[in-house]
């Protein structure tokens, strides 16, 4: 399966189970809606019907913490937090566990949606296959498996017959250890895979030998979010991996190195292939091209833009520039005979597709001969394109819908595949050379199915249809468009039960994103769909700082625009009460990683406006995020480094540790996070949570959950996810009375 050499560090995507198209869908356009950040100042109880009130929160001991930031002086009183691994803070957590973990499960509601989320929650589920080599791939849950288990078809016999290739629910028993990625080897006679212990993004590299269905020797460690690019022979791959420091311990806190590993062999035979000694904050990813001849290596350095560079692999010579000007963002979709295909934001801010011809001369110190745009740019956001069987499968993303045009790679449109749903559709994956690729539909309200497409036909047909037992028939899927403070028109999905009354009493639940070029697209999610099923009202924002509508549109959202995304938001809220969905004592919003930073912002700014919140591993102390390691300083490409004076003032204004006022009432907040969370480290709760719990000026609880043998979210077992589900449902339904 192709490598692909554009990073994505993104903070979460934090949706469930995702698979397929829904039932009903129409579109509401609403553009002379009135919805600005002021409007709409609902009254509500100052306390929950339900949810008891706090009489005393775990002691938290402040300490005299103030930096300077260009002439502004800030107060970090528990800055002692940050030290997460030292006994007082643990003890610390223990003490914020053993208030919010009874009170959740003693709720009145929280055994019925354990219940009904473990039966839901019991149904096949498929990944999309891909083919390699004449073999097909896939990952299968069986209904409450802790982690998806990966199979592999016979060559002799692709459509039937598959085998388990590796089962990770054996790897621990909690259920916690979890592939975090795979790669097939180009002639698919083995499977590199990286395992996660407890939800961290440190994982280590093994092999397993695809006839056989064991393991090799080879172990790898120092690795975080890490492609793997295999040479075609098979006899080895390149791979990022940090540096140690002088106490032996791998050090995130600097950039990767490109190293190569063979196989057979032990790491510290590893070979350093190329590492930027100049460049503190590039790092460097392999993809291996002309037949293992060239390695081209992506830079990353944020969100915008990266660079693009030729190395050879069988002579010396200098590293050589393909894309060097971080005009814009630059991924690989594959290689025909001397050319490379990529698609480019250059100059194209919803994405278009690119040709460069290599220089075959081996003396010359020129990389590119031509660059030759073969699909431009279009009103519809370019999400992905794959090279299969010498044709482009190209995904747009138009009001948020999706739709798949096939191209020869000279650009001619050969086709456009329909869907008879309107909703997200992923897959065509596999090797360039495969006969078959593998697509698969997804919605709100349908798990759906899985299509096998034939290639040299142009057809297909059903690979796998997923049933669990509901009837998606009672239930609609909305599109509105709204409009937000500074006029601009942001599209909004909504789910819910057919015939509701929009008489403002509806228990509803807003989620958004907004940042980092992430599109929420029409997706199912069990947990998600359990709290519909109740007689409750599902909201999805796709406001700015997302993908939804390209490179633009996630530059609305970034850095000194960041407040675009929290308007957003807040007129998102205020459109649902104006329309009579709920009313602000009947709505919560939920948000995590990123998303956790867009609830505390709005819960900070509009109290208000909300009557409960759930920010999951938020990033939530904006002056300080950047701190912890090279992947968080990463993040500066959308929110900025308060090192700067004017994206400091912009992060100080919005910041939600930073910007809680004692005696505001909070809305009833469960703040969640993991202790093995080394991507948004699990300070930035612990902060806010107890800044939060030592201003609210109401009844309103403030808890701190965290979960112990989870991290960001990615190989959280089933048996967690619904346990942490039937908490936040539960604390919702007490909250919005």
């Amino acid at each position: 399966m192709k490598t692909k050499i554009m990073r994505s560090f993104v903070l979460i995507l934090a949706t469930s189970t995702v698979v397929a198209c829904n039932s009903a869908y129409k579109t509401d356009t609403a553009s002379d809606t009135k919805a600005s950040g002021s409007s709409i100042q609902e009254a509500r109880p100052s306390s929950s019907a339900v949810l008891p009130a706090i009489s005393a929160y775990p002691a938290t001991r402040t300490v005299d913490q103030v930096d300077n930031y260009h002439g502004v002086s800030v107060s970090d009183p528990y800055r002692w937090l940050e030290a997460q691994n030292e006994p007082e803070v643990k003890e610390w957590v223990d003490a914020q566990n053993a208030l919010a973990k009874p009170l959740l499960s003693e709720l009145p509601s929280h055994e019925r949606y354990t219940e009904r989320l473990t039966a839901l929650w019991d149904y096949e589920k498929y990944t999309t296959p891909f083919m390699v080599n004449s073999k097909v791939f896939y990952t299968y849950n069986n209904g409450l498996q802790d982690q998806y288990v990966m199979y592999v078809s016979s060559e002799e016999n692709r459509e039937g017959n598959f085998e388990v290739l590796i089962d990770p629910n054996h790897l621990s028993d909690d259920g916690t250890v979890s592939m975090a990625s795979t790669e097939v080897s180009p002639k698919a006679g083995y499977l590199a895979y990286m395992l996660s212990d407890g939800g961290s993004d440190w994982s280590t590299i093994h092999v397993r030998d695809v006839n056989t269905k064991q393991d090799t020797n080879d172990f790898l460690s120092g690795v975080k979010f890490t492609n793997i690019a295999w040479l075609p022979d098979e006899t080895g791959f390149y791979y990022s991996r940090y540096p140690k420091d002088e106490n032996g311990e791998y050090d995130d806190s600097k950039t990767v190195s490109i190293y190569f590993h063979q196989l057979g062999t032990e790491q510290r035979e590893d070979k350093l292939v190329f590492k930027f000694d100049d460049k503190p904050t590039w790092n460097p990813y392999p993809a291996v091209i002309q037949d293992g001849e060239t390695l081209l290596i992506s830079v990353f350095e944020g969100y915008e833009s990266n660079g693009v560079y030729a190395k050879s692999l069988t002579k010396q010579g200098p590293l050589l520039p393909i894309f060097d000007k971080w005009d814009g963002l630059y991924e690989l979709i594959g290689e025909e005979d001397n050319k490379l295909l990529f698609s480019s934001t250059q100059n194209a801010p919803t994405g278009k597709v690119i040709q460069v011809t290599l220089n075959d001369s081996p003396d010359s110190n020129k990389a590119v001969i031509d660059i030759s745009t073969i699909i431009e740019s279009s009103d519809a956001t370019l999400r992905k394109a794959s090279l299969l069987d010498g044709k482009l499968f190209v995904q747009y993303l138009k009001d948020v819908k999706a739709n798949v045009v096939v191209f020869d790679t000279k650009g001619n449109k050969l086709k456009e595949l329909a869907f008879s749903d309107v909703g997200n559709v992923s897959g065509f994956n596999g090797s360039k050379n495969a006969s078959s690729t593998f697509y698969k539909l997804t919605g709100f309200t349908n798990p759906g199915q899985v299509f096998k497409y034939d290639l040299d036909s142009g057809t297909s047909s059903v690979f796998k249809t997923i049933d669990t037992g509901i009837n998606y028939d009672n239930y609609v899927t909305k599109q509105v468009f709204y409009t937000s403070k500074d006029g601009t028109k942001v599209p909004m999905f909504i789910v819910h039960k057919k015939g509701i009354k929009l008489d403002g009493s509806n228990k509803t639940l807003l989620y958004g994103y907004g940042g980092f070029n992430v599109s929420l697209l029409p997706s199912y999610s069990i947990s998600r769909m359990v709290w519909v099923e109740q007689g409750n009202v599902l909201a999805i924002a796709n406001i700015r700082g997302g993908g939804e509508y390209g490179e633009k549109w996630h530059q609305a959202g970034t850095k000194l625009n960041k407040q675009n995304v929290f308007d957003d938001f807040i007129s998102g809220a205020n459109f649902l009460i104006e329309k009579g969905y709920t009313s602000s004592d009947k709505l919560a919003v939920q948000g995590g990683s990123n998303g956790g930073l867009l609830v505390g912002a709005v819960i900070t700014q509009r109290p208000d406006l909300f009557a409960a919140a759930l920010p999951a591993v938020g990033v939530l102390d904006m002056l300080r995020y950047h701190t912890p390691s090279a992947n968080a300083r990463g993040w500066s490409s959308d929110y900025g480094l308060s090192e700067d004076k004017e994206q400091f003032e912009a992060l100080y204004a919005y910041s939600p540790l930073h910007n809680t006022r004692p005696g505001t009432c909070y809305p009833a907040t469960l703040i969640t996070t993991g202790d093995h969370d080394d991507r948004v480290v699990p300070w930035h709760s612990y902060k806010f949570a107890a800044q939060l719990q030592a201003s609210q000026g109401c009844d309103n609880p403030i808890l701190l959950k965290v979960e112990t043998r989870a991290g960001h979210g990615a190989g959280t077992p089933t048996w967690m996810r619904i346990q942490g589900y039937a908490e936040q449902w539960a604390f919702l339904e007490a909250a919005l009375q």
